[in-house]
């Protein structure tokens, strides 16, 4: 029923012959590793008015910020997107900044990228369905939701958790529609905002709150704000790495049509929040928890109807489906880390659907436990967001600069300028979002990631110390063991008689039976029921006046121990198995825990012999 249920939801299984098929074409790669960085402009204009035009500034000095920040951050964009382009050509396999700095700038370099990458992409799952959430509630219908923010930010976790399970290919075609909706809804608030703000002169201004919680004029606003400002418009690059990282999953060619698709996401990127920040600096919209900046001058261009509605629900998907960029990458880049012995390696298996599932089940989880940390609220999550984006960004540049350097390929002069210029750019932003938002929870990532690092440390040198107490020289052979075989019996049944037939055709060298018993009357009952079955394998009884089963036990090995020079023991468990798994609830478990409590013994094997009951 469990299988069934399973296939219900994912799919059947996919062979791995089946892996080439699952590739991408450009429009659903867009889809795929694009959302993330397009749906960041559904809140980039917010967050910037969220800490220019509060506190001692004013909406009006708030406004007048809006486009020159969008200039700079469009200016960093194309910086960022084209040296990005240089990464895919350059390391074709994937991996982005934490391949490109294990391969040029060592060791820690790449622990960093990729304790950067990990965190930025849970805080992006985290960030976009919060975000995803706001847009709901905004619209009037369902502004009774905003309670349940939380709840439901976790329901849009599970779904899309359960639609990457499926696969990349079939994740990027659910939602392939969605982004092409926004990026069509966008554009016409842009354009027929301007149009009808610039030319027809009849939408007026965003009508302010009743009761607003800034200055409308007035007001200073510092040199201070203007940066934190820009580090909240810098948001818009998150996402920006994402195609580099998963080239792979392009169709053949794969790097050139990943570059294309690059191209392509950082046109729309920039063209859509230069425009929004344009159109804002003509409406007036004003920075609120209970209405976004789009809700706001949707309802103000389109009115109250269907296409305002098609608006709101094309930004609640668009946020909600960004997160899919984290849930294509996160697992990618976590195996790649995982097969360098810095994670667990079931990061590195792929599941059924030939995705790597633990990646995936690992990613919703954690980014679950953020949205209830910070009560889904999107402004508490964004100064936590920047941080590792451009740290990642920072080290990938630097690392492409020491590549061109020694590899001196074609054009690696004007390659160099470029993935320097970037290098140098996103270390400025990455300072001034330190520097900025630190007491806003900037520091938190600074935290989080050197932990992540030591963490990543930690698996590793477990891993080297596994992998050089196997090492083996070659022509070894083991020599000969001396091997005795103690069966745990409780009482005489047929799981107990095939046990000893097990245990006799081992050819041990010696052959010993132990029962743990609590008095002299069970002792008398299983030594009368081994004289009954007529049984030649010598039987020991162990007392254990206070009921125990492990600690007795424990103490026969060690003293069986002494009285064998031996260099391996096999502990036999008799074990009935029922026919169905609820059944077992009915029996005790002792033989589970006996086990547990075994398996960290040194020169002993632990063997389960079952017998099926039915």
């Amino acid at each position: 029923m469990l299988e069934t249920f399973k296939r219900l939801l994912v799919g059947r299984p996919l062979p791995t012959t089946e892996q080439e098929h699952q590739r991408i074409s450009k429009p659903v790669a867009l889809a795929v590793f694009s959302s993330d960085a397009i749906s960041s402009t559904a809140y980039a204009t917010e967050e910037i008015l969220f800490v220019t035009a509060l506190g001692a500034s004013s909406l009006a000095l708030g406004l007048g910020t809006l486009v020159p920040i969008a200039i700079g951050v469009a200016t960093l964009l194309t910086i960022v997107a084209f040296s990005y382009r240089q990464t895919i050509f350059a390391y074709p396999s994937g991996g982005g900044s934490y391949v490109v700095s294990r391969e040029n700038l060592g060791e820690m370099p790449s622990l960093v990228a990729g304790a950067s990458l990990l965190v930025d992409y849970i805080l992006t799952v985290a960030v976009s369905i919060s975000a995803g959430v706001a847009a709901i509630i905004s619209i009037p219908v369902f502004a009774d939701l905003a309670e349940h923010r939380v709840l439901l930010g976790l329901g849009l976790i599970v779904l899309i958790t359960l639609a990457n399970l499926r696969g990349i290919k079939e994740s990027g075609a659910l939602f392939t529609a969605p982004t092409y909706l926004y990026i069509v809804m966008i554009s016409g608030l842009v354009l027929y905002g301007l149009y009808r703000d610039l030319i027809v002169g009849d939408i007026g201004r965003v009508p302010l709150p009743t009761d607003p919680e800034f200055a409308v004029t007035g007001g200073t606003l510092g040199l201070f704000l203007v940066l934190k400002g820009f580090s909240s418009g810098a948001v818009a690059l998150t996402g920006v790495e994402a195609i580099s990282n998963g080239v792979p999953a392009f169709r053949r060619p794969e790097s050139r049509n990943a570059a294309t698709t690059l191209v392509i996401m950082a046109t729309i990127l920039g063209s859509l929040f230069f425009g929004l920040s344009v159109l804002a600096s003509h409406v007036d919209p004003y920075p609120s928890e209970s209405k976004t900046v789009i809700a706001q001058m949707g309802l103000l261009i389109f009115g109250n109807g269907a296409i305002f509605f098609v608006l709101q629900i094309a930004t609640a998907l668009i946020l909600t489906l960004a997160a899919n960029t984290a849930y294509a990458d996160f697992p990618r880049i976590s195996s790649i880390i995982a097969r360098d012995g810095y994670l667990p390696r079931q990061f590195a298996n792929r599941g059924d659907r030939l995705v790597f599932s633990n990646g995936v089940l690992f990613l919703a989880a954690a980014a679950g436990g953020l949205v209830i940390a910070f009560g889904g609220v999107t402004n508490a999550l964004i100064p936590l967001y920047a941080v590792g984006v451009f740290t990642s960004f920072t080290l990938s540049q630097s690392g492409m600069v020491r590549h061109h350097l020694t590899e001196r390929e074609p054009g690696w002069r004007r390659s160099t300028v470029i993935n320097a210029i970037g290098a140098v750019a996103t270390f400025v932003v990455l300072i001034i979002v330190a520097v900025t938002k630190f007491s806003s929870g900037a520091w938190l990532p600074i935290v989080v990631i050197p932990a992540v690092i030591l963490l990543f440390k930690g698996i590793h040198r477990h891993y080297s110390r596994i992998e050089r107490s196997l090492h083996v020289e070659p022509g070894f052979r083991p020599r000969r063991m001396n091997h005795t075989v103690v069966v745990l019996v409780g009482r005489v049944h047929r799981g107990v008689l095939d046990a000893l037939a097990y245990a006799k055709s081992l050819n041990p060298s010696h052959l010993v039976a132990v029962s743990v018993v609590t008095d002299d009357e069970e002792q008398q009952r299983i030594h009368d029921q081994w004289q009954d079955f007529d049984l030649d394998v010598p039987l020991e009884t162990v007392y254990s006046p206070y009921r125990e089963l492990s600690r007795p036990v424990l103490t026969f090995l060690d003293e069986l121990g002494d009285r064998y020079d031996n260099d391996i023991v096999t502990v036999l468990i008799p074990e009935f198995v029922v026919k169905h798994w609820w059944q077992h609830i009915l029996h005790n478990q002792s033989a589970l825990i006996l086990k547990g409590r075994l398996l960290f013994r040194k020169g002993l094997v632990v063997t389960s012999v079952p017998y099926h009951t039915d």
